[in-house]
């Protein structure tokens, strides 16, 4: 029996293959880079994505271009407001047997698959929308009372406009809370429009390579896992999220004045999990303080409700949690408080 790489020969291993994923991404999108780093961060920690930005960005090409370098079953569902929950998850069938007799026989949707792009999710109903809630948070859909495991490594990519109002729902926030990230894809910069055109209008589009399988896949998100994490660190963490609850023992001033609801545990998980993956990237196997706070954002941004007195000034969530992690710091006040 071969006995196992050592840890920080494993680790260098992950920082090689994940960066052989991202320059083949990179022969497709150009720049973006926070927003592929973030996609690459959520598949190692077996998350999903949230992404939000106008049309024509590349939301949707990212995805495909995901599909292609790794070798996972995709699937594209287009939300629109009469898609129904059986469309997405399957429905039972009645079939005649050989013998004559008639049987229910499930009929998978388009959510079996292993990389889901859920495109425009904004605009399905709500009902369309809590389809998705089993499956991402327990990897399985219930039907008719028989539930069916989806295949791992199980991947949601969801993109919204958030731009246009009418004709969409706001994902309710127990959906929200299910993203691991929500990441910003903005404009292009003149130098990658220009790139952009030259690939796209000479017939000269290039084709990624195959990176990685499942089976790898599954394998680097049990070495991330397996990333330390000092207690420091992780109560650095723990009163990141909890700052962001108004009225709290460990409230930031200006949580008190503009949110209306803070993060939830899976906040606190999700910057752990994200921090781990950036130590690999910088080659330790250690979360640091910085590890955290470069999550921070993407991690909390869609997990705080803002209360009237912010929206009405439009204060955007990212500027809230900014001042909140000015006021947070490393060590923690010694006020007593457990």
């Amino acid at each position: 029996m071969t006995a196992p790489l050592p840890i920080q020969e494993r680790a260098n291993q992950f920082r090689h293959e994940y960066e052989q994923v991202f320059q083949e991404i990179s022969k497709v999108i150009v720049g973006s880079h926070d927003i592929i780093h973030g996609v690459l961060t959520c598949l190692f920690v077996g998350g999903h994505a949230l992404l939000e930005g106008v049309p024509g960005l590349g939301k949707t090409l990212l995805i495909r271009t995901l599909s292609q370098v790794l070798d996972l079953k995709f699937n594209r569902i287009q939300f629109t407001p009469d898609l129904m929950p059986s469309d997405i998850m399957g429905t039972n069938i009645i079939n005649e047997a050989d013998d004559g007799k008639r049987i229910f026989t499930f009929q998978p949707g388009p959510l079996f698959a292993q990389i889901v792009l859920a495109d425009e999710i904004n605009r399905a109903t709500p009902k369309t929308q809590s389809a998705l809630l089993e499956a991402m948070q327990e990897h399985s859909v219930t039907i008719g009372g028989t539930i069916h495991r989806l295949e791992e490594p199980f991947f949601v990519m969801a993109t919204q406009n958030p731009l246009e109002q009418e004709g969409t729902y706001p994902l309710p926030e127990a959906q929200l809370d299910r993203f691991f990230f929500k990441l910003l894809v903005n404009y292009s910069t003149r130098a990658e429009m220009g790139v952009i055109l030259d690939r796209t209008t000479k017939g000269e589009f290039p084709q990624p390579g195959k990176v990685m399988d499942g089976a790898r896949i599954r394998e680097w998100q049990s070495l991330v896992r397996e990333v330390l994490v000092a207690p420091p660190v992780q109560d650095f963490a723990i009163r990141l999220i909890l700052a962001t609850h108004p009225g709290g023992d460990f409230a930031a001033g200006v949580s008190n004045k503009f949110i209306r609801c803070g993060g939830s545990p899976r906040g606190a998980q999700a910057l752990v999990l994200a921090g781990k993956v950036r130590a690999l990237l910088e080659g330790r196997y250690n979360v640091s303080f910085d590890d955290i706070r470069r999550v921070y954002l993407p991690a909390l941004r869609h997990r705080i409700l803002l209360n009237f007195e912010a929206q009405a000034e439009n204060i955007p969530p990212d500027n809230v949690l900014a001042d909140v992690m000015h006021e947070v710091k490393e060590k923690p006040p010694e006020t007593g408080k457990a």
